[in-house]
């Protein structure tokens, strides 16, 4: 089962996905959790987004799409997951 929470900051969108992800048994990825773990990993992805984040720039969709799918080929994502913070 895969599911997005939407939300506005503060509504909870975490709080929840850790409720249901213990519940389910599968993963809940936080965009922002994921966007400085590929930059202090070093990944592809992680690398392009530093350049932006150094800058002071906000990082490309097309960037954070990349690392969202780098995270979801990882094997606890094989049987669903929850994304908090997309888009």
């Amino acid at each position: 089962m895969n599911l997005i929470l939407l939300g506005a900051p503060g509504a909870g969108k975490g709080t929840q996905a850790e409720f249901i992800c213990d519940r389910l048994n599968i993963p809940a990825i936080s965009t922002g959790n994921i966007l400085r773990a590929a930059v202090k990993e070093g990944t592809q992805m992680g690398l392009e987004a530093k350049v932006y984040l150094d800058s002071g720039s906000l990082v490309p969709d097309a960037v954070i799409i990349g690392i969202i799918k780098e995270r979801l080929a990882q094997p606890d994502c094989q049987n669903g997951f929850i994304l908090d913070g997309v888009p």
